[in-house]
């Protein structure tokens, strides 16, 4: 379905000679015979119970009521939708063939919203059960009437009348800001993709995914091998080169590229037409690796032909394959949403890793970085109050003289409701960091930045560290002060952060009133 920039309810109008509007008749087409349930000329009530769209007309499932208290089920055809859950009165013209009319009586679609009851910011949802088309003259553009069953807020069960310039498919949910008792501001598809589909996606990543570490070091493995051929050793050389330092991310600008170059935004630029900036992409770089091992295993034997497709299918994710153009489409598990991602290592390898080998971690790796990127969609939505919360989860493998060391990171922002004349509440960002730096051991840092003011909390696993930072937080205290920050709570804490159920957006922020 294409995505709506803008819809708003109908204003009332008047009533026209439509056959779906009240009281008009409407001839459908029976797909099975009445088999004597009305005789020719005789009516009785229905209501619609669903409604599917055909190619060129609409299937109806109408639950009809006879005189004699009686219930059926019939199948028909119609010419136009009409909304389910209508009220109707059917008149049988033969065994095979109904005339319908809406009963006056019947509930109508809404066509303004109270804002006592869905206040200016509400998150409406709702399921499209009718559409006509209003406007067919060439010259303008087409105009449709939307009926749209609400399925959340005080008005769940009624219906609402929209007209868009687009034509919504039956049976499509829709998500939509109230912005005015007659405005709707709709999300569009591509920030807020099917919850439950995006978390069947990341438990496919999750099972098919492997910590970066594991590739690295089997690839620190063959440099220098000159058996290697000369494209796979260059794309080895790419991937390596791309990495940031520990001094690179110690700046603004450094770690800004390496954020860019993370993986995290591979998709974007190729939507965008950015060739130019794919040879720093890490994820880019992994499946051009991948793309070098897949023509070399080929080459071999059969058996490692096929043991080479083998493990892409079971381990690279289905985005992958579409750019490689290699293999299908997987399909998708339900997972929890966790940070830090936790490390997970393919199966010990005894001595130097085989091309085979090179290929499941590969394509492991690109499926972890997969990962991350569906949890930042995930995470991404709006509250019930209507703000905006916007996530980004990467993780950037770090040179560390000789050692690699992967840095998690992810960043969430949220963007207040901005309500008519009130005074527009200042955005508020979270920022989290996970990695394990020798001699440090495992690190784990929260910082907050609301109204002003940066709190931080950090957490270090060993006793030792956990000491060094706590005597240590006057000093980054008095840095982020001359750096021009207003600097609030402070501390480290043996341990790790608190893990358990989080529900929405209660998991952004630190309790305000603490």
């Amino acid at each position: 379905m294409s995505e709506i920039s803008s819809s708003r309810p109908l204003a009332p109008a008047p009533p026209n000679n439509r056959a779906s509007a009240p009281g008009s008749d409407l001839a459908l087409k029976l797909l099975q015979p009445l088999q004597g349930l009305l005789a020719n000329g005789e009516t009785a009530k229905a209501e619609v119970v669903a409604l599917k769209e055909m190619a060129h007309s609409f299937q109806l499932l109408l639950k009809l009521t006879l005189d004699n208290g009686r219930q059926a089920t019939l199948q028909a055809s119609s010419p136009r939708p009409l909304a389910q859950g209508a009220p109707l009165m059917v008149t049988a013209l033969s065994q095979s063939r109904l005339t319908v009319a809406l009963l006056a009586g019947g509930e109508k679609a809404l066509t303004s919203l109270d804002l006592e009851q869905l206040p200016i910011g509400t998150l409406l949802q709702g399921k499209v059960v009718a559409r006509e088309q209003l406007v067919q003259a060439k010259a303008q553009q087409a105009l449709y009437k939307v009926i749209v069953n609400l399925l959340n807020s005080p008005l769940a069960g009624s219906k609402l009348s929209l007209e868009t310039p687009l034509a919504l498919p039956l049976g499509s949910l829709l998500s939509a800001q109230v912005q005015g008792s007659q405005a709707l501001n709709f999300l569009p598809l591509s920030g807020r993709l099917d919850q439950l589909e995006l978390s069947q996606q990341l438990a496919s990543q999750q099972n098919r995914q492997g910590s970066l570490e594991g590739l690295f070091k089997a690839l620190q493995g063959t440099v220098g091998k000159d058996a290697l051929p000369e494209g796979l050793r260059s794309s080895i050389d790419k991937l390596f080169n791309a990495l940031p330092d520990v001094a690179q991310l110690s700046t603004g600008k450094g770690l800004s590229q390496a954020m860019e170059n993370s993986g995290l935004f591979l998709e974007s630029k190729l939507l965008g037409g950015q060739g130019h900036a794919l040879p720093t992409d890490m994820k880019a770089n992994l499946l051009r690796l991948i793309s070098q091992l897949l023509p070399t295993l080929a080459s071999g034997t059969p058996l490692a032909t096929a043991n080479a497709s083998a493990a892409m299918a079971q381990a690279l994710p289905a985005l992958a394959r579409d750019i490689l153009g290699s293999l299908g489409q997987a399909n998708a598990r339900q997972t929890a949403l966790r940070f830090p991602l936790p490390s997970r290592l393919l199966q010990a390898m005894e001595g130097d890793a085989d091309l085979q080998t090179l290929l499941k971690l590969a394509a492991a790796a690109v499926s972890r970085l997969q990962t991350h990127q569906l949890s930042s969609l995930a995470q991404s939505q709006v509250g019930p109050d209507g703000n905006l919360l916007t996530t980004w989860q990467l993780e950037l493998p770090m040179r560390d003289q000789r050692d690699l060391v992967p840095l998690q990171v992810k960043i969430q922002h949220e963007e207040p409701q901005k309500s008519p004349g009130k005074q527009p509440k200042e955005a508020r960002w979270k920022v989290e960091l996970a990695f394990d730096l020798e001699p440090l051991g495992p690190l784990q840092v929260q910082a907050q930045l609301a109204r002003g003011s940066l709190s931080s909390q950090l957490w270090a696993e060993r006793p030792r560290t956990a000491n060094l930072i706590d005597a240590e937080l006057n000093t980054l205290r008095e840095r982020l002060t001359a750096a021009g920050l207003t600097v609030g709570e402070l501390a480290c804490t043996q341990g790790t952060p608190p893990q358990g159920p989080k529900t929405g957006l209660e998991q952004r922020w630190v309790d305000e009133t603490a």
